[in-house]
């Protein structure tokens, strides 16, 4: 009987392939011999974080969307002064120089974890920078993908930012880490690459490098040693997404569904109209004002969101304005010190710190939307109360932006809706960050990666009682989480009564062409009995027995 190992689905999607495993990183000793000259050794290390910093920075101009984005602030990471700062002491102390580098990444890692929220992740990133610098220190190759003439899926502890932005899918068909939750980096830029991917399978260290396994990134099951049969039951049914139906989104009875593509950048934006994207629902505009010493100027973000604008025409584009602060820290605001940032000031919240930022932002949007005559709506994150809500919706309009809306992350929020839908025009479910405050559970743990699965029931409820109370005032809910991207839980969605789904541009056809094989009633049959279910295990199969799924 083929053993199966359960994770997490990061990534939706069906495998079929051998494992090989991530090289592993080199290894520094406390006992290896330090250099004779202190300067020398200190300007070695300096050297080699300036390489580093550089290679991450050229990967990120060869890369679009997210990964680049998250290889900027990588670079970031290995230029930190504080970080170089730790590493001469350790060199000046008599620590040999590369056990240096590792001391000083493990000692401001295990303070970014001690943050939590989605500090942790960048903890991840440090240990990489930290990896690749002492590569370049001792001479060695730092670790990377294997080379195999055969396509595979590769399988790591955990996967950073340069590895995964440098995968190519023809080569990687799956992937499979041990650690990781549904919203890391890992999970974001698989969707992207169209890679399906399963996380947080911590029973995956014991499949053997060229174990032949079938990984599904919508289930999160891992399946060792299929049957011929089996096999070839998978490759048959990538064959049948890969001639997925193109056209607007709709169920096998004709109810529409827009479909929309979640962007950050031209090149998101370019990708989203090639796969066929309605519009966008998500415009994340964060990376305009990240890695800089001063904020963007209304006339920069002008000229920025009017390309994305132009390249989307008529299809409508929904802007989401600044939403920084936890993990993306802009040194040019005074942002307080937080025990807990993903709790603090964040999104809207910034507005309490610095009016101003926003205000321009709205502005340069308008003038964006008067320049190309693109239909925009703009909407604000992490909104908790009535006043939030009135308070962006006021300024929206002052600034010409007649459709405001809001993101439905906090439990209030949602609890609150029909009170927040009477301020504002449109709601957008976030259910990454719902999840995690519905659930108290950090994004980036993977302790805690399971009470991520978007088919824990309690989700599905909270969002019912968002739409509820979203329709006594005919407002319409949208969703921009990654649930939106798993193809049966977007089923699940519409039967919520959900109107449009946002999602990375790659999991646009594979939602879609689930869509044509369900009729509404079987995604309104699907969504109660999601709501109703027991655990999330129950809610799966109870999801597929009602959209006539194979369990």
């Amino acid at each position: 009987m083929t053993r199966e190992v359960r994770g997490v689905a990061a990534a939706p999607g069906i495998a079929v392939g051998s494992v090989k495993w991530l090289a592993a990183a080199p290894v520094t000793s406390p006992d290896d011999a330090p250099g004779s000259d202190v300067e020398a050794e200190i300007a070695r290390a300096e050297t080699a974080f300036e390489t580093v910093a550089g290679r991450y920075s050229a990967q990120a101009l060869d890369a679009a969307g997210p990964a680049a984005d998250i290889l900027f602030m990588t670079s970031a990471l290995a230029a930190d002064p504080a970080l170089l700062d730790q590493v001469r002491a350790e060199i000046r102390g008599g620590t040999p120089t590369a056990h240096a580098v590792t001391r000083a990444v493990t000692h401001f890692g295990e303070q970014l974890t001690a943050l939590g929220g989605l500090m942790a992740e960048r903890a991840s990133d440090l240990r990489d920078v930290g990896q690749r610098v002492v590569a370049e220190l001792l001479g060695v190759d730092p670790p990377g993908i294997p080379d195999s003439a055969t396509p595979f899926v590769l399988a790591a502890h955990d996967l950073a930012p340069a590895d995964t932005a440098s995968l190519d899918p023809e080569r990687v068909i799956g992937l499979l880490t041990v650690a990781g939750g549904p919203t890391s980096h890992t999970a974001i830029l698989a969707k992207a690459l169209g890679i399906p991917a399963v996380v947080a399978a911590s029973e995956a260290v014991t499949i053997a490098e060229g174990t032949e396994i079938v990984l599904d990134g919508t289930s999160g099951l891992i399946e060792l040693e299929p049957t011929t049969a089996r096999r070839e039951e998978v490759l048959a049914l990538r064959a049948r997404q890969a001639a997925a139906p193109t056209g607007p989104g709709r169920t096998s009875d004709g109810h529409a569904v827009p479909l929309l593509a979640n962007v950050g950048s031209a090149a998101d934006a370019l990708l989203a109209v090639e796969l066929g994207a309605e519009g966008v629902g998500l415009f994340r505009t964060e990376f305009l004002f990240l890695d800089r010493k001063s904020a963007p100027t209304v006339a920069e973000q002008t000229q920025r969101y009017a390309e994305i604008f132009r390249i989307m025409g008529d299809r409508p584009v929904i802007v989401r304005t600044l939403d920084a602060g936890s993990d993306k820290p802009l040194p040019y605001l005074a942002l307080p010190d937080e025990e807990n940032p993903a709790l603090g000031v964040r999104g809207l919240r910034l507005s309490s710190v610095d009016e101003g930022t926003l205000l321009d932002q709205l502005t340069a949007v308008e003038a964006a939307v008067k320049e190309t005559g693109t239909p925009v709506k703009v909407m604000a994150p992490m909104v908790a109360t009535v006043e939030e809500a009135a308070y962006f919706a006021a300024r929206a309009r002052a600034s010409g932006l007649e459709t405001p809306g809001i993101m439905i992350e906090i439990p209030a929020a949602a609890l609150r809706s029909e009170y927040l839908g009477a301020e504002v025009e449109f709601f957008s479910i976030g259910t990454n960050d719902l999840s995690q405050y519905l659930f108290g559970a950090d994004r980036m743990s993977s302790a805690v990666a399971a009470l991520h699965d978007p088919w824990q029931p309690a989700l599905a409820a909270t969002i019912a009682t968002a739409v509820m109370g979203a329709a006594k005032q005919g407002v319409k809910v949208g969703v921009c989480g990654e649930s939106a991207s798993n193809p049966e839980f977007a089923c699940v969605l519409v039967g919520l009564g959900v109107e449009t789904l946002s999602m990375a541009p790659r999991s646009i056809a594979g939602v879609r062409a689930k869509l044509a094989e369900v009729s509404r009633a079987q995604c309104e049959a699907a969504a109660a009995a999601v709501v109703s279910a027991r655990t999330a295990e129950d809610a799966l199969r109870a999801a597929r027995a009602a959209l006539g799924a194979d369990t």
